[in-house]
């Protein structure tokens, strides 16, 4: 793996690794825990609702669930069309067509900006890989919330599950490094004023791409410092956690040595 390509083979799964494979002519990708004997949780939408807003943009984006004929369903999985929330499904219908790529955690600051499409990478750091198949069973079992393209989508069950890690500000955008990468270049074209700080095409080129590096980077799970750990039984028991519960977490952490970019190490 590199710069230019995260993709891998199926003989390179470890259990725990979090996968990922594009969708819709590469316009986004759908994102899981591979937990061995060729099986992968993620989380989805059931058909017509993958982004989860309530609006039409519903009906743009199809399902990231593998739709089957009901006469003939994978002979390992069943017909997973219509399900919904936090699934088990083959790799073959997970991938369902697409190649298969490996998210990577623990990266500089340098390759991440390097890798200009966002939802790839992140400086975060992973957890050993049984915690991470321990909170994916977990969430398998007891669900992991509603979807939301921007704040609870496929990618943020995925790092989720790799760190533990949860946003506790309310933001426009979760831990997803998709939806900030898609957050990052909206707001590096509708913000005006640095245009006029350079009349050149190049100049200008170069101004809006460094927006939208800058507010990728800040965006990432593991720059952000409205993040905290939380138990993946903490969070099924109250889904929703105020603000002065996750300084908690934080403070707690802090004194115990356990710092969000303190605790995990890589395997």
């Amino acid at each position: 793996m590199g710069v230019l390509s995260n993709k891998i083979d199926r003989e390179q799964l470890k259990p725990g690794d979090h996968i990922y494979s594009w969708r819709q002519a590469y316009i986004y990708a759908h994102h899981g825990i591979y937990v061995g004997d060729g099986m992968v949780i993620h989380f989805t939408r059931g058909a017509g609702q993958e982004i989860g807003t309530g609006t039409f943009l519903d009906r743009l984006l199809v399902s990231s669930s593998p739709v089957h004929d009901r006469d003939n369903p994978c002979p390992k999985c069943g017909d997973l069309s219509r399900n919904d929330g936090v699934i088990s499904s083959c790799l073959d219908c997970f991938l369902y067509g697409g190649e298969l790529y490996l998210f990577e955690y623990g990266v500089s600051a340098a390759f991440f900006l390097a890798k200009a499409r966002g939802g790839t990478c992140t400086l975060a750091v992973s957890d050993p890989h049984e915690d991470v198949l321990r909170r994916a069973s977990f969430l398998l079992e007891n669900g992991f919330g509603g979807y939301n393209v921007f704040k609870n989508n496929c990618e943020d069950f995925a790092i989720y599950c790799k760190t533990g890690l949860l946003v506790f500000t309310n933001l426009s955008v979760g831990r997803s490094g998709q939806a900030a990468s898609y957050l990052a270049a909206a707001s590096t074209i509708v913000s005006t004023p640095l245009r006029f700080m350079t009349t050149s095409v190049s100049g200008l080129a170069a101004v809006g791409y460094g927006m939208y590096c800058v507010s990728r980077l800040v965006s990432d799970i593991g720059v952000r410092r409205d993040v905290c750990k939380v138990p993946v039984e903490r969070l099924v028991a109250s889904p929703i956690l105020s603000e002065q519960e996750m300084m908690g977490n934080i403070n707690e952490a802090e004194k115990t040595g356990e710092t969000s970019k303190d605790t995990a190490k890589d395997d």
